[in-house]
């Protein structure tokens, strides 16, 4: 599949996900993220931003309880990690570590992560 992206064509595979990660850029992201009915703000670029460089260092993709864990400890508006985890699901409402994997750029996780 392609998406239309600042005038170019961005090749996705059936479900989204870059065929070639180098093509990501902010405007894919906002692409991508309008086509599925996601507005990204600042928490949604936070997510986006740790994935990608916890990809880049670990050429895995994070688990959610990785994600709990790493970014629910620094955040201080939360008190608990079920209550930042419910934060992360308020955002990414359908699978957060799938989507959040699709509109960084990044391969499609395995299940159950």
């Amino acid at each position: 599949m392609m998406l239309e992206v600042n005038g170019r064509s961005v090749e996705t595979n059936v479900q989204g996900f870059l065929a070639n990660l180098e093509e990501w850029s902010e405007e894919f992201a906002r692409e991508l993220a309008e086509k599925d009915g996601i507005q990204l703000y600042n928490d949604h670029w936070e997510l986006i931003y740790y994935f990608r460089e916890y990809y880049e260092e670990n050429m895995v993709n994070p688990t959610m309880h990785a994600l709990i864990r790493n970014l629910g400890a620094k955040n201080k508006h939360f008190h608990d990690q079920k209550a930042y985890e419910k934060h992360i699901y308020s955002l990414f409402p359908r699978d957060p570590v799938h989507e959040i994997c699709k509109i960084a750029g990044l391969p499609l996780p395995p299940p159950d992560t």
